[in-house]
């Protein structure tokens, strides 16, 4: 059982090598914070599905504010269903920590500014409430621009909709949350089909939520860009009839089509925030380096079929 245990935190999360809060959370920065801001959630997710982050989007979840997104570094819990021996334990750790009140309260009185609580509370409403009126009047103090994702219940939605946070919730019922426990507090934590880790930036739209891991963000910001700059140049390009969406589509583009692509962002003002981005892979792959053509089909998720007699035919 991890109850906000600041080296298992640490050792949870050990391949970010950024700063760290008090409690062993990855602190990523704002500014880096500000710049997922400015991407689409597609966008981030593409580079982490390649990558092998397949299980950090979920949808089916209801928001407190249509249309209002939410950003913000996760602070973790999981709920289970009630067994004596094991609340008893969780109570005497808490108590040991000096955490008051019940399990929900000790995780939103350790939220601080920009912080997103993710609570899998295993889709329980009836009696899996989380917050309600006040718990969220908290998370809006104590975090300011943050907010709520729970795989559970939610009460009081008239006055906490009367809040500006944002909060993703699976149901509402008036009950009081009872008969659960934490089990995990800033762990592992699943929301439906997604993975969500501390320090994990939480990223909410109208589409869902979507988690992405902290040493992941500087991949991620570096792959949207690039994304968008490919987008940039070719879609007038595809306007005019230049090229055909087979040419724009393709993992690996011809050296012809690289060259006038990399004058584009080397002359154009608008291209000019895209100068800094390493093409190395894309250049090498457009000369017929077989290692880098490979390493482009795998971040588009294409697999080459190699049985006999049909060599480098692509599979989407």
């Amino acid at each position: 059982m991890i109850l906000n245990d600041r080296e298992e935190i640490i050792e949870l999360t050990r391949d970010w090598k950024g700063g760290r809060f008090s409690d062993g959370r990855p602190r990523v920065e704002d500014d880096k914070i500000e710049i997922l801001k400015t991407l689409t959630q597609e966008e981030i997710w593409h580079p982490l599905y390649f990558s092998g982050y397949r299980f950090q989007f979920q949808g089916e979840l209801h928001a407190l504010h249509e249309g209002k997104k939410l950003y913000g570094r996760a602070v973790t819990c999981c709920f289970m269903p009630q067994r004596p021996d094991l609340r008893f334990l969780a109570f005497d750790t808490a108590g040991k920590k000096g955490w008051k009140g019940d399990c929900n309260q000790w995780v939103i009185d350790s939220l601080q500014e920009g912080d997103v609580v993710v609570c899998d509370l295993y889709d329980k409403i009836f009696k899996g409430t989380f917050v309600g009126g006040n718990l969220t009047t908290a998370i809006q103090a104590r975090t300011k621009t943050g907010g709520a994702v729970v795989w559970g219940g939610v009460r009081d939605v008239e006055q906490m909709q009367k809040m500006d946070v944002q909060v993703y919730y699976r149901g509402v019922d008036p009950t009081p949350i009872r008969d659960c426990q934490i089990t995990a507090f800033n762990g592992p934590c699943r929301i439906g089909q997604a993975l969500c880790l501390p320090g994990d930036i939480v990223i909410g739209t109208k589409n869902g939520v979507l988690f992405v891991p902290s040493h992941m963000v500087d991949m991620v910001i570096e792959n949207a860009y690039k994304m968008q700059a490919r987008d940039m140049y070719a879609f007038p390009k595809l306007r005019r009839g230049i090229y055909t969406t087979a040419d724009v589509d393709a993992p690996v583009w011809g050296t012809e089509m690289m060259a006038e692509f990399l004058h584009f962002i080397e002359t154009q003002p608008e291209a000019a925030k895209y100068r800094g981005l390493d093409w190395d892979v894309e250049l090498r792959a457009a000369r017929g380096d077989r290692q880098a053509i490979e390493e482009l089909l795998r971040r588009f998720d294409i697999e080459t079929y190699t049985a006999s007699g049909r060599e480098g035919q692509v599979l989407i």
